[in-house]
């Protein structure tokens, strides 16, 4: 089988609670660093609880309390087509990744269907969202100037921001935060003693917690006690589900039957935590004879290209992510060989009817709130 050694940091070894001696060894200076963290970041989050912007327009914010793989993206894509399904004039922003990330102006990556920005420059998740979402998408460093620049092209319902429960510069309307069945909270403390950008006493601030699965077959890796904490708040529940294979045709991409039953696969892909998505594979009955894992968010060079071809000589399909086929649909791979497995995040009819109605019910609240405060302006004058 092809393989290539894991680059994913060997701290997740700890996070995950390695019984290794050298490992008990690390934990201790770890672990003085991660208060240090802790501290700051309480600092810094009461500093921008005065002074985070508004934005003008209803935010509604997906995001994690851990680093990596907990499906923010795709329940990004799935929030936003719900509520434009509803009528909602939407628009998603992220901070990107690579080059949008290290770019201080807001840029537009997309709008009705029209990609404008290169995945190196607007980031792999905000291109792929692009390929499957109508309305606009926009990323920056500072989410704000992202918002300014989708606002000044017409009104907008709602926002949706990716990843951003750590951006506490800016007010949000209300707060989702998606947390993985399978990878749960790791050691449960702070980086980098841990995979925790926060604490769980940080929920307080969420509106609700959404527990995503992607392998129902697995036991769950969140102990009693930490879903009691999360269980004092509100809690909705999804999964992940392949929905089809995605392949390329010139330039555009063509959807089909995820069937894999009997194929001899090459698993391509740059994720956190690619296991996940080697399970997805093995349900679908794919004869995975060969995996290749890469760094998360990789920027796919030409010697990685001939790597991934060289192993699929004797393979009848390629298949990688869709965050990751944006950045090697580029590369000169055999015809039909190179394919994307599409993922569809579904959630209880019960689960999701509560979560519409607590959205709406934020809309309605934040338009009134505006209604308001324009209305003491003009009296004020």
């Amino acid at each position: 089988m092809p393989t290539r050694p894991s680059r994913r940091p060997r701290l997740e070894r700890l996070w995950r609670g390695d019984p290794k001696p050298i490992h008990h060894l690390l934990a201790f200076p770890l672990r003085g660093a991660a208060g240090i963290f802790r501290g700051t970041l309480a600092a810094r989050n009461l500093w921008w609880r005065w002074r985070a912007s508004e934005a003008g327009v209803p935010v509604i914010s997906i995001g994690n309390l851990t680093v990596g793989g907990n499906a923010k993206t795709p329940f990004t894509l799935f929030l936003a087509m719900r509520l434009h399904a509803r009528g909602l004039r939407v628009a998603i922003v992220s901070r990107g990744y690579s080059g949008a990330r290290n770019s201080a102006s807001a840029t537009l990556v997309s709008d009705r269907g029209e990609v404008i920005l290169d995945p190196a420059l607007a980031g792999d998740e905000p291109a792929m969202m692009a390929r499957r979402f109508t309305g606009p998408i926009a990323v920056a460093r500072r989410r704000i100037g992202a918002i300014e620049l989708l606002r000044s092209r017409g009104p907008l319902d709602v926002i949706i921001l990716d990843d951003g429960f750590q951006h506490a510069r800016l007010r949000r309307d209300l707060d989702l935060v998606l947390i993985s069945r399978e990878r749960g909270l790791g050691n449960g403390w702070m980086l980098p003693a841990g995979p925790m950008r926060e604490p769980l006493s940080a929920l307080r601030r969420a509106a609700a917690v959404v527990i995503v699965s992607a392998d129902a077959t697995l036991k769950s890796a969140l102990s009693a006690a930490q879903l009691a904490r999360i269980n004092q708040g509100r809690v909705f529940t999804a999964a992940l589900h392949p929905q089809s294979l995605i392949s390329v045709a010139n330039g555009n991409w063509c959807e089909s039957s995820p069937s894999l039953t009997g194929r001899r696969v090459l698993a391509v892909s740059g994720l956190a935590d690619p296991a996940a998505f080697h399970a997805m594979l093995r349900d679908l009955e794919a004869d995975l004879v060969g995996v290749l894992d890469f760094p998360d968010h990789h920027p796919y060079t030409a010697a990685d290209w001939q790597e991934i071809a060289s192993a699929a000589r004797d393979v009848d399909l390629i298949v990688t992510t869709e965050k990751d086929l944006v950045k090697l649909e580029r590369f000169p791979f055999a015809r039909d060989s190179l394919y994307a497995l599409r993922l569809e995040v579904t959630m209880p009819e019960a689960d999701a009817r509560a979560l519409d109605e607590l959205i709406l019910a934020r809309i309605r609240s934040s338009n009134a709130g505006a209604a308001a405060a324009q209305e003491v302006s003009r009296d004020a004058r």
